[in-house]
């Protein structure tokens, strides 16, 4: 028996090592949670040639939005394990979108591998220039004392810039008044036109904040920002420990092969090294994160655990 389920393993193993070894086969999909000319996508037509040069095979990107992410997250879990299905996934479709929805076609941790970080974009605080503030400790001040409560805007209900604002509110111990906008566009404008006085954002504020026609105070990442060294962290700004910032990484479906997994973080690791690809991701305010798949899986587990207290502390429901 027991020489049975050795040959059994070893028939196993050496099958793997062959499926490796003659990996991609045939074009390899890459999963879009969004539709053309989202951000998401736009780092996947970046990433998916210079992919496709380094496997051999093409790399097609294949948009799938829906269900804010969970169609795209739906697909891939149910895709062969074969390293031919991958999926550009974003922070808030796999570690934030869990805590959100009562029921979910999938489970973040056990339907999906995560491959490789790809990138991490600031989340900038940035406010109306008419705010009389110009430090996150003034904003804080201000805050305190406004009556009716500051406006701030976020993407949408439940979005990564919302809870954003809430672990701030939480830590700082203010009151703001959520208004949700379909996008970042929309939030934008609704923060230039003074229509609300506050919002986190990523590239869609860096540009007006450049163009001197937003004011920003503060970066929610734990380092400050090589494209926006002027500018401190939450952290340094006197709220100690806060760490908030978007990130985008590649995940295959659970039972993919750890050769194939390793194979293709190896590859991204390579890109994210190439000098052009630096420049262009710091010219848009996003950084390269190269990691390790066990580093990616460690990641998401915390990220899991501290955007779940987020979501009860905003007594946001699952819909």
């Amino acid at each position: 028996m027991a020489g049975a389920r050795l040959a059994a393993l070893l028939l196993l193993s050496l099958a793997t090592a062959t499926a490796a070894a003659q990996y991609p086969s045939r074009p390899v999909r890459l999963l879009v949670p969004n539709p053309p000319g989202g951000a998401t996508d736009t780092l996947a037509r970046l990433f998916a040639p210079r992919l496709s040069e380094r496997l051999g095979q093409p790399v097609v990107v294949d948009n799938r939005p829906g269900s804010n992410g969970n169609l795209a997250s739906e697909t891939a879990a149910r895709a062969a394990p074969d390293g031919h299905t991958l999926l550009l996934a974003a922070d808030a479709q796999i570690v934030i979108g869990p805590h959100l929805y009562a029921r979910m076609p999938l489970d973040t941790l056990r339907d999906l591998a995560p491959v490789a970080t790809l990138v991490s974009t600031q989340m900038l605080l940035t406010v109306h220039p008419d705010l009389p503030v110009s430090t996150l400790q003034e904003f804080i001040e201000y805050a305190r004392r406004a009556r009716p409560p500051l406006a701030y805007a976020s993407i949408g209900n439940g979005s990564q810039h919302h809870l954003v604002m809430e672990m701030l509110k939480a830590r700082a111990g203010i009151d703001l008044l959520h208004v949700p906008f379909k996008g970042g566009g929309p939030a934008t404008t609704a923060l230039l036109g003074g229509e609300i006085a506050a919002m986190f954002g990523g590239n869609s504020v860096t540009g007006q904040v450049r163009a001197g026609k937003l004011r920003a105070l503060a970066v929610g990442d734990a380092a400050r920002v090589p494209s926006l060294p002027e500018y401190p962290t939450i952290a340094e700004s006197g709220l100690a420990g806060y760490e908030a910032f978007s990130w985008a990484g590649v995940i295959a479906p659970a039972g993919t092969p750890q050769e194939l997994v390793k194979r293709v973080n190896a590859e991204l690791g390579q890109i994210l090294r190439q000098k052009l690809i630096v420049e262009q991701l710091a010219a848009e305010g996003t950084i390269p994160v190269p990691d390790t798949p066990e580093e990616f899986s460690a990641y998401i587990k915390s990220e899991l655990v501290k955007w779940a207290a987020i979501v009860r502390l905003a007594n946001i429901k699952p819909e």
